[in-house]
């Protein structure tokens, strides 16, 4: 039994759910003082971004999957839940490459989210409507077709996998915060991606860097101590 039965579907729950986690996890990111003893890269560098914070907030969206019906054990859960974070790393690693590496694409779509060159956590989801629809909405479709979760254990997925990805682009090295011990895709890692030395690089989102390793996109960083203050995501090229 979960807490909104009888309440709302689970197949409503699944599509509005994480858009809600994502306005609040992102929200308390962007509320926080600015930090910048965890910082990776410094507040004022912000200017650098080409999109100020409330067109982001205004054009920022998110979209996800749906349902079938009997509960499985959670065991049988788990596995569909780690199933599905392997099938979205590979449809996203692929498609975001391609985004990347077909110029018009690059141009005319994917560039929109780089127009954030220091990410922040309500810029997460920051992209082309086009792009949302290929790497989220298709994506997300196809790992909850292909891992057989049903709709309940999809709203924890999607969830879970929108909190990912505001932490991954939140900019913020916090002592003590869970996924950096157990990602190595994490906040540093994409921030590498989004500095334009590493655009080439780090496609991997928003779960492992597996992909990333195996086709030679891995790019290998410091996370030094700034003496001002914060974090630098440094490349190390060979």
């Amino acid at each position: 039994m979960v807490f909104w039965e009888g309440y709302v579907s689970d197949e409503a729950m699944g599509t509005f759910a994480p858009i809600v986690v994502y306005w609040l996890y992102a929200g308390f990111y962007q509320l926080l003082p600015p930090l910048d003893k965890y910082r990776c890269t410094l507040e004022k560098r912000r200017e650098k971004n080409l999109v100020p914070l409330p067109k982001v907030v205004k054009l920022t969206s998110t979209s996800d999957a749906s349902g079938i019906t009997i509960q499985p054990s959670i065991p049988i859960q788990i596995v569909q839940i780690i199933i599905a974070m392997f099938v979205m790393d590979t449809w996203q690693y692929f498609v975001h490459r391609y985004m990347h590496q077909n110029k018009f694409l690059y141009r005319h779509i994917h560039s929109q989210h780089h127009r954030l060159v220091v990410p922040y956590a309500i810029g997460a989801l920051y992209n082309h409507p086009l792009e949302g629809l290929l790497l989220d909405t298709v994506g997300g479709a196809i790992s909850f077709l292909v891992s057989g979760m049903t709709a309940r254990t999809g709203v924890i997925f999607f969830c879970f996998a929108v909190v990912k990805t505001v932490d991954d682009h939140c900019g913020l090295w916090l002592p003590g915060n869970i996924f950096h011990f157990f990602f190595q895709n994490n906040t540093a890692y994409h921030d590498i991606h989004h500095q334009l030395q590493g655009t080439k690089y780090n496609y991997s989102q928003p779960f492992f860097s597996i992909w990333d390793k195996l086709l030679g996109t891995h790019m290998p960083y410091d996370l030094l101590k700034r003496a001002e203050g914060g974090f630098e995501a440094r490349l190390l090229k060979d």
